[in-house]
């Protein structure tokens, strides 16, 4: 492998041509405006253009990809800050302080706070994914398959804990995603599998069927029954445009210790974006000098989640472009693109790719800086999206996910799956059932499978091969633990909380 700064080079080459910078260009555009408009992410938005970007360059294609995905980062601290309703799961801290902040009438520093934080974090996080994923790509070649599958192990298990309400929840979308994932052709055997009798489902089932069911279908659904329920008052913007000297003071540091925070975070399995965003306005909250503002509006509560939120974003790339492995619904739809183009995410792809990679990483700068400037001149344009009725949206919506599906197999039996996935979408949306669990089942499990097997066959069906390394019994046991500790902690915790007091006849 060349020396990072060359191949970097060469990746700026690749992402600076005249056509690659317009994709990237669009996917910002796009993000932003996806980031603006409450629940709609970035993953249903690349899921939707999937079929659209077939016969797109693969290299122009995930340009435009990571634009959407930095885009909406960028975007959902927009509505989070103007309308208190968080575009991204990730922009729910800063909710909290923007809105009291656009309140009191200081809309315009929240959303300044929030874009230049973003564009630090967005830099230094994608400065570590440039310089640390070589290097664990290159480890990733040590790995054995009881190794991958022990690694799949505490993938699944970390997903369903962490991104379910309750980890009944979160199992339960986890199986239906790997149940999902053993429909079709048996891969090793030949044999076909769950399919029913129905040669349409040999070839198993399309993630961007289930993924755009899911997400599109299943959300429509939702806010067409409770549309009701779901108040929409635009906040318009008021006030100027820039940040005071004293909030430019309030704030540097914050944006450093949330892209400190947010990067190795989003780089665990699971890690996401959410956990990190806590953690830093927890810490912003203890070392803040006006900690009696928090809660009412402190800049430090936008500044340091807004920073996490997008250092972890970068964060998430590195299992997926080293390991295979996604860490998001975001990752795992980003996985299935790479799937679509016949590649496959690993330490392989920094000899068989490069252009396309460091491409894509060089877009990465490109792309921050490209959002800055949207961003803050633009704030005001963002938000009169807010304004489109909101059925419109989800119309439209619902529109160009049948045109995408049918355009990319002109098979009934996918708009079938999309229209009976979307039911169950609408219900785990009303239960409150992550899908996140479920798409990486889905994507995950014959890859676990695949290891499985491998790892059985190595060791002649001796089970103990699965935990004969150092590395796939630290995994293995890293999973258990994930799995067994957050319920035993909250036993714990109940058991120490005092009895209420007998009152007095």
């Amino acid at each position: 492998m060349l020396d990072i700064p060359s191949q970097l080079l060469g990746g700026f080459a690749v992402a600076l041509q005249p056509m690659n910078l317009f994709w990237a260009l669009v996917g910002c555009a796009l993000g932003t405006a996806v980031g603006v408009l409450p629940g709609i992410g970035p993953a249903l938005t690349i899921a939707l253009l999937m079929p659209v970007t077939a016969h797109v360059e693969p290299t122009s294609a995930f340009i435009m990809f990571a634009g959407i995905l930095y885009g909406a980062l960028y975007g959902g601290s927009t509505t989070s800050i103007l309308l208190n309703t968080p575009g991204e799961s990730g922009t729910v801290m800063t909710a909290l302080e923007g809105n009291r902040m656009a309140r009191q009438g200081r809309g315009a520093a929240a959303l300044a706070t929030a874009a230049l934080g973003s564009f630090v974090a967005g830099t230094v996080g994608t400065l570590a994914l440039s310089f640390l994923a070589p290097t664990i790509a290159e480890l990733a070649f040590f790995f054995g398959p009881e190794d991958y599958f022990a690694l799949m192990m505490l993938s699944f298990t970390a997903v369903a804990v962490v991104m379910g309400r309750s980890l009944v929840r979160g199992l339960t979308a986890l199986f239906f995603g790997l149940a999902l994932g053993t429909i079709g052709i048996d891969a090793q055997t030949g044999q076909a599998r769950m399919v029913f009798g129905r040669l349409e489902l040999l070839d198993g089932v399309s993630f961007t069927v289930v993924l755009v069911a899911l997400f599109a279908v299943g959300e429509a659904l939702y806010v067409a029954g409770h549309s009701r329920r779901i108040p929409a008052a635009p906040n318009p913007l008021a006030g100027g445009r820039w940040m005071t000297r004293q909030d430019w003071r309030r704030s540097w540091k914050p944006w450093l210790r949330g892209s400190l925070l947010g990067f190795p975070i989003g780089a665990l399995p699971a890690g996401g974006t959410e956990i990190p965003t806590f953690l830093s306005y927890a810490l912003e909250r203890r070392l803040s000098r006006h900690p009696e503002e928090f809660g009412h509006g402190a800049i430090e509560g936008v500044a340091g989640p807004e920073a996490a939120n997008n250092a972890a974003a970068a964060g998430i790339l590195v299992p997926l472009l080293t390991l295979g492995l996604p860490s998001t619904a975001t990752a795992a739809v980003l996985l299935a693109a790479f799937q679509n183009y016949g590649l496959q995410p690993g330490p392989m792809l920094f000899d068989t790719n490069p252009e396309l990679l460091w491409g894509l990483i060089a877009s990465l700068y490109i792309g921050n800086l490209i959002l800055l400037v949207l961003n803050l001149p633009l704030v005001g344009v963002w938000v009169r999206l807010l304004l489109l009725p909101r059925h419109y949206i989800y119309g439209g919506i619902i529109v160009f996910a049948l045109v995408g599906v049918w355009g990319a197999s002109t098979s009934w039996m996918d708009l079938a799956l999309m229209c009976g996935l979307g039911l169950i979408g609408y219900v785990a949306r009303v239960h409150d059932f992550p899908i996140a669990p479920v798409l990486i089942g889905l994507i995950l499990g014959p890859q676990a499978e695949i290891q499985l097997r491998r790892a059985l066959a190595v060791g002649q069906g001796d089970w103990h091969v699965l935990i004969g390394t150092p590395t796939a019994a630290t995994l293995l046991v890293l999973a258990l633990l994930v799995l067994v500790l957050p319920p035993l902690l909250a036993r714990v915790r109940a058991r120490k909380k005092p009895a209420p007091a007998d009152s007095a006849g």
